[in-house]
């Protein structure tokens, strides 16, 4: 057994744990620590009384490191249960905050919504030390900016549920357990210096600066849906795309096109590489290179959780091409997803983008394959659209139960749309990012540039549109989480025997 199965393993224990805790935490009738103690008491033994048997030792050890994943979960559940903030929850009477402005405030139409990092509460006695987050939704004017120290006052909400969405769970994820609507907001100390904001702050404000200016060439150069989309995909404005147009997205099957994923992390890498290549640098230079201006990139578009799974796999992506690898394993994947939920473990249940990114991967993985040789009638010229149809329909097949699951829908023209869509993204987003750039500094000539990109958008929005209607997509609900199981523990099993057959033919058996 290779070190490399054996840390694999490892890994999805870790997972495991994580998966099981959360199913358990919502069971009041089952302690927890009794799983801790029992999975670490079964593992002393296989590690120490069972030494002499290599399996029954990576055997202990994993059992180790599912207690470590149940561990992980239960950490940041007490962190939830004793966060100092929400005990000034749905108390109906206004609540005074001074706090800072830690997350790019995010427009939406006549409003803003700011993500506050609290460190007083003001009462009767007296300031109150405290930390938490508050997500604050305000009037769109006046504007405030990251770093910006502000005093709000209002009434303090718990996120609620809805019948179609969780939005309660949306935002622990991030570490928000309280709402407040409309506060009064008063700026008692603006941001003023390094010592003040520290220097990691400062940069990030810096970087803020910029993509404030990237957005104004673009908007200033594009008109309204085009310069939404773009937007969307180059600066991860989501929120600037209007409800019609979203829904549209969904219908149609390519709403995955305006958030930042791996997809556009790859297109990036391409041009990325491709450019830097061509100045003359080595691949080694470049790749460095690469590395840190996607990491700018994922910074730019406000640390986004698919941006920095994108992120993640982008840098993968590149490693494997400096280690000489074209292709990422799957255990490279289910490594990537232990050290995220490391991080943060809430992603696993609470986070439907997280589980749709790793499927999508999986299924490339495993059944693009499969569908590339299925497409062998497709002619050689047009490989490149044979290998975007195989991956489209591969990530499609692997995120289908989850989506319909969660969503309670199926576009049933999203393989077609792909296929008419995907092969311009490159050219929207290399081009996009050159008249945007060209548009700070000169902007007739970003106007001039911006040309291609209107055309290319407007040919996107025509697809868009024309594949839309009711008809396109099917809805399904009341989905047991039972079928999601069945559908899982169904395409594995597909996807190993058709992967043992991929392998018999390239051995000739």
């Amino acid at each position: 057994m290779t070190k490399s199965k054996v840390f694999f393993y490892f890994c999805l224990f870790f997972i495991s744990g994580i998966f099981l805790n959360s199913i358990v935490a919502q069971l009041d009738f089952i302690a927890p620590h009794l799983f801790i103690g029992a999975g670490l008491i079964s593992g002393i033994i296989l590690i120490s009384v069972l030494s002499k048997y290599k399996k029954l030792i990576v055997l202990g050890f994993c059992l180790i490191f599912l207690v470590l994943g149940i561990w992980r979960h239960q950490v940041v559940e007490l962190k939830i249960k004793n966060d100092e903030l929400r005990k000034y929850n749905d108390l109906e009477q206004n609540i005074t905050l001074l706090g800072t402005v830690v997350k790019e405030p995010d427009v939406r139409g006549n409003s803003i919504k700011l993500t506050i990092k609290v460190s007083q509460v003001q009462g009767e006695v007296g300031p109150s030390p405290v930390d938490g987050k508050v997500l604050a939704t305000a009037n769109r004017y006046p504007e405030y900016q990251y770093g910006d120290k502000l005093k709000i006052t209002g009434e303090l909400k718990t996120p609620p549920v809805f019948e179609d969405f969780n939005y309660k769970n949306y935002l622990r994820k991030e570490g928000i357990y309280s709402l407040i609507y409309y506060p009064e907001i008063e700026v008692y100390r603006g941001p003023s210096s390094v010592t003040d904001r520290g220097r990691a702050s400062v940069v990030y404000a810096k970087i803020l600066g910029f993509k404030n200016k990237l957005r104004e060439s673009i908007f200033q150069n594009l008109s309204p849906p085009q310069s939404s989309i773009l937007g969307a995909m180059l600066l991860g404005d989501k929120s600037r795309i209007p409800e019609d147009l979203k829904e549209k997205l969904n219908i149609a099957g390519v709403r995955h096109i305006t958030a930042v994923s791996g997809m556009h992390v790859a297109i990036l890498t391409t041009i990325l590489m491709s450019l830097l290549l061509g100045l003359g640098l080595w691949r080694g230079q470049a790749f460095y290179f690469s590395i840190i201006l996607i990491s700018l990139f994922i910074i730019m578009t406000g640390f986004q959780p698919s941006g920095i799974r994108a992120g993640i796999m982008g840098g993968l992506f590149l490693l494997g091409q400096k280690l000489g690898r074209k292709s990422i394993s799957p255990r490279t994947i289910v490594m990537a997803a232990a050290l995220m939920l490391a991080i943060n473990p809430l992603l696993l249940l609470d986070d439907v983008g997280f589980q749709l990114s790793f499927l999508a991967v999986l299924g490339i993985i495993y059944l693009t394959p499969t569908f590339n040789n299925w497409l062998k009638f497709i002619p050689k010229k047009l490989a490149a659209l044979k290998n975007i149809l195989a991956m489209t329909l591969a990530a499609q097949i692997f995120t289908l139960p989850i989506l319909i699951y969660n969503f309670g829908r199926i576009s049933l023209v999203a393989p077609l749309t792909n296929i008419l869509i995907l092969p311009i993204l490159y050219w929207i987003m290399l081009l996009g990012f050159i008249f945007g750039l060209v548009g700070i500094f000169w902007q007739f000539l970003g106007w001039i540039l911006s040309w291609p990109v209107w055309f290319l958008l407007t040919y996107l929005i025509k697809v868009v549109d024309f594949f839309s209607h009711s008809w396109a997509a099917k809805t399904i609900e009341n989905v047991h989480w039972f079928w999601l199981i069945i559908s899982y523990l169904t395409l594995g099993f597909i996807a190993w025997q058709l992967n043992k057959k991929q392998k018999l033919k390239f051995l000739n058996y």
